[in-house]
């Protein structure tokens, strides 16, 4: 497929970024189970729940202008989650299994904050504000567990990991 204007290039990451989602839904789930801390697990559970109406959120708005939800999968997403699970694999011990589990969850929120980021922008440049409100607070929320995540790492995990 080419792409051959800005719009159908913001509509193609917006695809692109729904995948993000669903892969999430369903990566989130298996690290809830491997998670051992009950805040760890607490974040992640909340996150679910933010990532399922993120989803729901991207299949309206993309209906909205016309573009198949389904349209395409995130090649990278796809390599992070594959990445998570085997370092998570790797770690019998559940305090270091769960230090693993913070890492992998922000790389992959720093992959979403750089995508929904750029959406803004684009929306911006493309005068979709309602788009651009959706996009700020879905940053907003990966910050935010971003935030958390560092928190409790630096207070409980890492120490307990040690």
């Amino acid at each position: 497929m080419k792409i051959i204007n800005f719009r159908e290039m913001y509509l193609t990451e917006m695809q692109e970024l729904q995948s993000v989602e669903v892969q999430l839904s369903a990566a989130f789930s298996r690290m809830i189970k491997l998670a051992n801390d009950d805040s760890l697990k607490q974040l992640l559970t909340k996150h679910l729940d933010e990532t399922q109406s993120q989803l729901d959120q991207l299949d309206i708005m993309l209906k909205q202008h016309g573009a198949d939800p389904d349209q395409h999968q995130d090649q990278s997403m796809k390599a992070l989650v594959a990445e998570s699970e085997e370092w998570v694999q790797m770690l019998d011990d559940a305090t270091l299994r769960d230090a693993g589990l913070i890492a992998s969850v922000q790389k992959i929120k720093h992959y979403q904050i750089a995508a929904y980021g750029t959406l803004a922008c684009w929306a911006e440049h493309l005068s979709l504000n309602d788009d651009i409100e959706t996009f700020l607070k879905f940053l907003d929320q990966s910050k935010a567990l971003d935030g958390k995540l560092s928190a409790l790492a630096k207070r409980e995990i890492n120490p307990d990991a040690l």
